[in-house]
């Protein structure tokens, strides 16, 4: 298996669903031999749903505060997920003075999805799903991490 990277950051546009997702399922797959962090471009909030569909498999995020770049209290990542457009400009700009690497996973965003509670549910369960597959195919739980 490949070498894993020792810190990984992972941003989207409001740090409310999509980057807590995917923070959530890398420390669920990798526990603490990889740094995980998510932010987000602009302030957001605790989504419920997201709360709701990762408590399904596992992963409590009740206590996520979602935050932006400007918050970081580090930048020292060996690997940025960028997971929307706007999270996609802002990573680049962060990594410019880096050596990082830099992918875009383009990532709907459920909370746009409309109608009643269980279909709204099963968008955030389909970006829940395709991130962890994203992640395990990307970071493998047999790699080495990096020190």
């Amino acid at each position: 298996m490949g070498d894993l990277p020792s810190a990984v950051l992972f941003c989207c546009t409001l740090n409310s669903v999509r980057s807590p997702m995917a923070e959530g399922l890398m420390k669920r797959v990798h526990g603490k031999r990889i740094f995980v962090d998510s932010v987000g471009v602009r302030p957001g909030y605790l989504d419920p749903f997201m709360v709701a569909v990762m408590e399904e498999v596992g992963v409590d995020l009740r206590r996520h505060i979602p935050k932006v770049f400007e918050q970081l209290e580090d930048e020292s990542f060996d690997f940025v997920v960028s997971l929307s457009p706007e999270a996609q400009h802002k990573a680049v700009e962060l990594t410019r003075t880096n050596a990082c690497e830099v992918e875009f996973w383009p990532t709907f965003d459920p909370s746009l999805v409309e109608g009643n509670r269980e279909n709204r549910l099963d968008a955030y369960r389909q970006v829940r799903d395709d991130l962890m597959t994203h992640i395990l195919k990307r970071f493998p739980p047999g790699g080495m991490a990096r020190e």
